[in-house]
């Protein structure tokens, strides 16, 4: 039998930890927070000048992907688990006035935040929708690229999440994602730890599974690139090192059929 986490649980610990995120970011986390992780990762310091201090404070990315992503003026991105907004704000950086871009999340209090930093900025193509990774509310072949950042790892069902990722994106579209994979299988112990999987460890999955549930979606996996990043807290780090838990970024393409 295979082991499972507590959805329920998983969910209540999850909205607990990102509402803090959103309200405290500069709280004691498992994972490093804000402006200091974003210029390590590999975002440009000037782009982030055009995003709202809020939104970056409470950046908790594991990787940087937007050079794969390759967004241009016009476009429309989706960024499945938005939280406050910053890789959204990003993105709108680059597609535009003419462009649009649709953050999903299910944390009120990150959308909340996320949704005054948007009227603050006066940024019109940017809007937040309450909404699940799993389920996204936005009609079939509507967007031109599906981006998310260290979230993916949170969902217990991902090939669910990669189908919805398909589904939205026109043909040919792009899905440009940063999350945690593993080495090696995790432990019963670590996979039911709803702490864990709330701090981006439990939930994730290992490399060559995660990449088969990409491609069963009907993407085609054009780069994918390890990225420097660390965990902060003595049990992420010994979960990290005992079985091969590393930050990923990840470019496929939706293949045409």
């Amino acid at each position: 039998m295979v082991a499972t986490v507590d959805t329920v649980e998983l969910e209540t610990k999850v909205k607990e930890m990102y509402r803090h995120v959103a309200q405290e970011p500069g709280g004691n986390y498992h994972f490093e927070l804000g402006e200091p992780l974003a210029l390590r990762v590999g975002y440009d310091a000037d782009r982030l000048k055009n995003v709202p201090t809020g939104a970056v404070e409470s950046f908790a990315g594991v990787g940087f992907f937007f050079d794969l992503a390759a967004l241009t003026r016009g476009e429309t991105v989706v960024d499945l688990g938005s939280g406050s907004g910053m890789d959204a704000f990003y993105a709108a950086d680059y597609v535009g006035s003419s462009g649009r871009v649709v953050g999903i999340d299910f944390t009120l209090e990150q959308l909340e935040k996320a949704r005054k930093l948007a009227a603050g900025a006066g940024a019109a193509q940017v809007e937040f929708l309450e909404g699940r990774i799993e389920a996204v509310p936005l009609p079939d072949a509507s967007v031109d690229c599906v981006i998310s950042n260290g979230v993916i790892n949170l969902a217990p069902d991902k090939n669910v999440v990669f189908a919805e990722a398909a589904r939205v994106l026109r043909q040919g579209g792009r899905l440009a994602i940063a999350d945690i994979i593993t080495e090696k299988p995790l432990t019963e112990a670590i996979v039911c730890n709803a702490d864990l999987w709330a701090s981006c460890i439990g939930g994730a999955a290992e490399q060559e599974i995660y990449l088969q549930a990409i491609e069963s979606a009907g993407f085609t996996i054009d780069t994918l690139r390890v990225n420097t990043y660390a965990f902060l807290s003595d049990q992420a780090r010994n979960a990290s090192a005992k079985y091969g838990v590393k930050s990923v970024s990840v470019l496929a393409t939706k293949s045409a059929f």
